[in-house]
């Protein structure tokens, strides 16, 4: 185990080498000058001197393998570099809008968990019920429907007609319901899925008729069923994370909330590639992260994969 682990995190090494060549290669492919985009941003005169002075400024005067190295170099120090637009640390700028991503998809993941293992299991324990051929035909439309429109009709609803939610900010606990509840919708859904169907196929196993043929309870062969499907429960846990993270970008900018999601959207559109760059390489981290914790946690649960 404890070599596997160490291979592991050795490969993590080249891969995210991979991705930091990667986001840097797919930035710098933009047509746009990026000492004159900072010309404009700052509302400066665009003259060939000032961009001359402007890529000198930024170290973009030097030979684009250069500016790699130095920028892992950066990197590895903790710097993540200035922002074109605001002139402030980008480090500094993630800081102060992870918080707010955090704990929209932290609720959110409260919510995915709830509901899904609760109407996960009720789904199984009734298959083939009305109960559960409703839920199926809700997750069939919940799944194709988009998350912005979702949003837009919660607004509506919820924020206009009735006038329960606040459609935007966080000033109180009310404002992170409705955009939680959007981004979690489509992966309670799929939890729904994921143990319905698991613990179908555990109820249809050999252990389970032979536990009915002891002569024990629906409770106690229930709370059997529901220990046998912790590894797909917490394997699509763990991988939810880093994508609810990542899945807040359209949210926060529909509900206005000062998170990771709305700077990358106003960092493209302002054309800040420090910012992007980071945030691309943050959320291409924690899906690694992720993925491993979930790699050594199945090797530490099943015996037959250690074996391998």
């Amino acid at each position: 185990m404890i070599e596997y682990t160490i291979k592991r995190i050795l490969f993590l090494v080249p891969l995210l080498l991979g991705v930091t060549i990667i986001c840097f290669i797919l930035v710098n492919l933009n047509p746009s000058n990026p000492a004159e985009v900072t010309l404009r941003i700052n509302n400066i005169t665009v003259t060939p001197q000032a961009i001359e002075e402007t890529k000198k400024e930024l170290g973009l005067d030097k030979p684009l393998i250069e500016q790699y190295f130095l920028w892992i170099q950066n990197l590895i120090k903790g710097d993540l570099g200035t922002s074109y637009e605001t002139k402030t640390s980008v480090k500094e700028e993630l800081i102060n809008a992870i918080p707010v991503t955090f704990y929209l998809a932290m609720f959110a993941l409260f919510l995915i968990i709830v509901f899904g293992l609760a109407i996960g299991v009720l789904c199984a324990y009734y298959e083939n019920s009305y109960f559960d051929k409703i839920i199926r035909i809700a997750i069939f439309t919940l799944t194709a429907v988009p998350s912005f429109w979702l949003a837009l009709l919660f607004i509506w609803f919820f924020s206009i007609y009735l006038n329960i939610f606040p459609s935007n900010g966080l000033e109180s606990f009310n404002g992170i319901v409705l955009p939680s509840l959007t981004l979690a919708l489509a992966y309670i859904c799929v939890f729904i899925r994921i143990i319905r169907n698991s613990l179908i196929e555990i109820k249809n196993s050999l252990f389970i008729t032979y536990a009915r043929a002891r002569g024990l309870s629906k409770f106690q062969i229930l709370r059997h069923e529901i220990k046998n499907i912790t590894t797909p429960f917490i394997v699509a846990t763990t991988m939810a994370i880093p994508k609810l993270l990542a899945g807040t970008v359209i949210i926060e900018n529909i509900f206005a909330l000062p998170g990771l999601g709305r700077l990358c959207v106003h960092a493209i559109f302002a054309r800040d590639y420090p910012i992007i760059q980071a945030y691309v390489l943050f959320i291409a981290i924690l899906f690694i992260i992720f993925n491993l914790i979930t790699d050594i946690w199945l090797q530490m649960r099943d015996s037959r994969l250690k074996a391998i």
